[in-house]
């Protein structure tokens, strides 16, 4: 049996882990708020110092690989990121359980539809900021090339803003989940129910 806290919670997340996971959430939330002041005609005309904006979306764009980069000195995020980057056939079970609505859903620490979405935010990521660079330094690339990103980072955004509102949904209906992300512990009957086939000492030895 894992190593309980005082109040009989399971382990889930060091703190390393939760701080990277606030920050990009920070970074991210900052993007989609400023673009959407830059291409929303209304909240433009209301905000006003569009140069300003444009700044911010910029630099809050660059920093977004920045708190993971760091987070890579946690030994629980870097083994986190292996289970994450892993879809196994339990996974491909979960993906046909909810497509059939079963109530039986194998799950380690992370479901497929956690791993799927992580890996799908950071390769839109890395295509924002690629396009992003094209559209700030406009002697990187030829015309046809910045006209092209341009296309490329305003409908990935979109794809972004809503991908990112169904996460932000997903998480308000699971307080526990929540929870886990804010204090690093888990209710275990919570545990048993959405990850089923999850080994809490795996995150405590990971630490």
């Amino acid at each position: 049996m894992p190593r309980r806290a005082d109040d009989g919670r399971w382990p889930r997340f060091a703190r390393a882990e939760r701080w990277v996971h606030r920050a990009t959430a920070g970074l991210m939330l900052v993007c989609l708020a400023t673009a959407l002041m830059l291409y929303y005609g209304p909240l433009s005309e209301l905000v006003g110092r569009r140069r300003l904006v444009v700044v911010v979306h910029e630099w809050a764009g660059l920093m977004l690989p920045v708190p993971l980069l760091l987070g890579l000195a946690s030994r629980a995020l870097r083994a986190d990121l292996v289970r994450l980057n892993c879809f196994t056939a339990a996974d491909r079970q979960w993906v046909r359980a909810v497509l059939r609505r079963s109530f039986r859903r194998p799950a380690g620490k992370f479901n497929a539809g956690q791993k799927l979405y992580a890996a799908w935010i950071a390769g839109a990521a890395l295509v924002m900021i690629g396009t992003g660079l094209l559209m700030w330094f406009t002697h990187l690339a030829p015309l046809v090339w910045r006209t092209g990103a341009t296309f490329v980072h305003d409908w990935l955004a979109a794809a972004v803003a809503v991908v990112v509102g169904g996460h932000i949904w997903m998480a308000v209906r699971d307080p526990e989940a929540r929870r886990g992300m804010r204090t690093g512990r888990v209710d275990p009957l919570w545990a048993a129910r959405e990850h089923p086939d999850w080994e809490p000492q795996e995150t405590e030895n990971s630490r």
